[in-house]
């Protein structure tokens, strides 16, 4: 594989003492993983956080082998990680996304959806923004996968919004995350939470 490409990084896992595996999602060529030299260094550290908007340049000698990727950032993130609410929300789109979608297989609409829920996320006044958002990515998810989802009606309330966010989550578990690790629906339980106080 030998492609540069705008990416979104969704997940990064340490390899060894400085480097990473990420896992990135592209508009053409779908979610790929890569090597990343020197990720947890103070250079790269910065940029090799879920949710970034990053340049991805990916080599690899054979298909068959693990690419070399360079990255430069685009977009950070990071300034709304420090917020309980939005750290939580890109947490689970991306964890989510990473853990669902087969690698090197172009799911149409996906990478544009994902990246205006994260600016939708970074830049609303308050959930109330994102959150219709947030549910109608999930259903997305389920729908390309093949396992149905619809948008959320234009008129629900945030309290009618909660319930089908509640209601979406048996079936990204049984489908999307079957026999994943617990970690994943963690995050949705975390997010779920923080989203429950706003009504309290």
């Amino acid at each position: 594989m030998n492609l540069s490409a705008p990416a979104i990084l969704l997940a990064a896992r340490q390899h060894g003492e400085t480097a990473v595996i990420a896992r990135f999602l592209t508009e053409d060529h779908g979610l790929v993983a890569a090597y990343v030299a020197g990720g947890r260094g103070r250079v790269l550290r910065p940029v090799v956080i879920p949710g970034n908007l990053v340049a991805v340049e990916l080599r690899s000698k054979s298909d068959s082998q693990l690419p070399f990727a360079r990255l430069e950032l685009v977009e950070s993130r990071a300034p709304w990680l420090g917020e309980p609410l939005p750290a939580a929300a890109i947490g689970w789109a991306t964890a989510l996304t990473a853990s669902a979608l087969p690698e090197r297989s172009v799911y149409a609409g996906l990478y544009n959806t994902l990246d205006a829920l994260l600016r939708a996320i970074c830049h609303a006044g308050s959930a109330r923004g994102w959150l219709r958002g947030l549910i109608a990515f999930e259903a997305l998810l389920l729908r390309e996968l093949g396992y149905g989802g619809g948008a959320p009606p234009a008129e629900a309330d945030l309290a009618a919004l909660l319930e089908i966010l509640a209601r979406q989550g048996p079936l990204i578990e049984r489908y999307l995350l079957a026999e994943r690790n617990r970690d994943v629906m963690a995050a949705r339980d975390i997010l779920r939470d923080r989203l429950g106080r706003m009504t309290a």
